[in-house]
């Protein structure tokens, strides 16, 4: 039964759709309708509003992270029941209830979920995400990088890292899918690159 309210928990926190909240306050519409459709940062990005693609990208790391925290304080579980809650609440952001399960591709929420998981995990495939996305401009690319890395670096790094790399191999597997189409456009070469700059 625990593991099915930390389950809940983590689903209900995901499915916040802030990128489409913001953008939606802000008096851009629905943001489902720009770019790629998606309700993330990154879509956000391409209204040219940084400020609230940063905005999104903290609320989509911190709902992840606030799921975390309120299951290992619920039920005093160091590793399987925030696990289960950080991986569900990636789960929500990317098949939210409220949106007809069309979300997001749960990057930010995948790292926001690592962090609060494991923070030096979580830190160190945040920074490979930051530095294959400046070099590359490509940010599924850095996405599935980062991610897929996720699991070696728990490897490395944790003590005991089994439950770790399970969970992050299945979100690492789950990225994969959603940026299948991305994927497909990086192999045309007709991916769109982001810019930080402009």
């Amino acid at each position: 039964m625990s593991f099915v309210i930390a389950a809940f928990i983590g689903y209900l926190f995901g499915s916040i759709p802030f990128g489409l909240i913001f953008t939606a306050c802000a008096g851009l519409g629905d943001i489902r309708k720009v770019g790629s459709g998606n309700i993330g940062a990154t879509n956000v990005l391409r209204t040219g509003r940084k400020d609230l693609a940063f905005l999104t990208t903290l609320c989509d790391i911190g709902k992840a992270v606030m799921a975390v925290i309120l299951v290992k304080y619920i039920f005093n579980n160091p590793v399987e029941l925030p696990l289960t809650a950080g991986f569900f609440s990636v789960v929500g952001h990317n098949f939210p209830v409220w949106l007809g399960f069309k979300g997001g591709k749960g990057v930010a929420s995948t790292l926001g979920m690592m962090m609060a998981t494991s923070f030096s995990v979580g830190a160190l495939t945040a920074v490979t995400w930051l530095g294959v996305a400046l070099i590359s401009k490509y940010s599924s690319l850095s996405a599935i990088i980062a991610l897929s890395s996720a699991p070696v670096f728990a490897l490395c790094m944790l003590d005991e890292p089994q439950p770790y790399i399970i969970c992050y191999a299945a979100l690492a597997v789950l990225s994969i899918i959603r940026h299948k189409a991305n994927i497909r456009r990086l192999w045309l070469k007709q991916e769109s690159k982001v810019s930080f700059t402009k």
